[in-house]
């Protein structure tokens, strides 16, 4: 059965995925910030339209922004991976 770390090292080992681990990495940043922007401003919106809910609705926004935030990390130490070992 084939390793995690074979694969790794046989992908490693070519310059496009190297290029393709830096491009990889910038775009989980880059949809990571896109995907708490867009629950940002949907929080405050709705917030505006119903200030008694305001506790439930910011606890439900820093609760999707984490889960967005752990599967951009994830995605960016992937691509690291793929560049570095």
């Amino acid at each position: 059965m084939i390793t995690l770390s074979v694969i790794l090292q046989a992908v490693a080992s070519m310059a496009i995925a190297k290029m393709g681990a830096g491009i990889g990495a910038g775009l989980a940043a880059i949809g990571a910030g896109i995907g708490i922007g867009n629950i940002g401003s949907s929080a405050v919106e709705a917030i505006a339209r119903q200030p008694e809910a305001v506790g439930d609705i910011r606890s439900n926004m820093i609760i999707s922004a984490a889960l967005i935030e752990g599967v951009a990390f994830f995605a960016i130490v992937i691509c690291l991976l793929i560049l570095f070992v």
